[in-house]
């Protein structure tokens, strides 16, 4: 596992030479050896198709690439961080809550309508995030942030899980997700997004929640 855990809101990363970690710009507290940081323009290892995603969802969250030999920590804006080791699964999580992820992980973008028809794309437009959200594949590790900690609540076929939009940070798993009402139209009216609005989750899998609707 790369990441090794500091504290509740610092991750230390082992830099090896020819190899790399991805992270948000800004995310690099202290470094020890010889690392370096580049921007990263080509969209990780997803290539430049995952780079014309990421501006096509309008995503202002631009990545350093690292790499060297040594130990570099990383957190940002004091916020918890969660460490998630994959297994040749995909994990989907919001980019502005992706902190830095293994090199070896492919990353792309998928656009959350697909799933979620048009009640997908209006969970966009009611909670302000993006109507992409990063995916990561393969095996490695990737380190994520939340506001007040994670919980990791499993999905199974007869369990599915509804979660607060604003409270999601990211999912793993054959899991289909879709926004629905939680309350009519009338009782709707003059209120935020809140509880109005739901992210079912359904199918066999991990949804990772922050214990704050709080946007980072």
């Amino acid at each position: 596992m790369p990441f090794t855990p500091l504290n509740s809101r610092m991750v230390e990363a082992r830099i090896t030479p020819g190899a790399r970690m991805f992270s948000q710009r800004g995310a690099m507290l202290a470094y020890r050896g010889a690392v370096s940081f580049t921007p990263n323009i080509q969209g990780g290892q997803g290539g430049i198709g995952s780079m014309i995603g990421r501006r096509l969802a309008n995503e202002a969250t631009p990545l350093m690439t690292v790499e060297g030999d040594g130990t570099v920590m990383f957190g940002h804006g004091g916020h918890h961080v969660q460490v998630i080791d994959l297994t040749g699964e995909t994990l989907y999580v919001e980019a502005d809550r992706l902190l830095a992820f293994d090199g070896s992980l492919r990353q792309g973008t998928m656009f959350m309508g697909s799933q979620g028809g048009v009640m997908g794309m209006v969970r966009g437009q009611v909670t302000g995030q993006g109507l992409f959200t990063t995916t990561l594949e393969g095996h490695g590790s990737a380190a994520v942030m939340a506001h007040g900690g994670v919980i990791e609540l499993p999905i199974g076929p007869q369990r599915p899980v509804h979660v607060d939009p604003q409270a999601y940070v990211a999912h793993r798993g054959e899991v289909r997700n879709r926004l629905s009402a939680a309350l009519g139209w009338r009782e709707m009216v003059g209120r935020g997004s809140g509880e109005a609005f739901q992210l079912e989750l359904t199918g066999q899998g991990t949804v990772y929640v922050q214990a704050s609707e709080e946007k980072l």
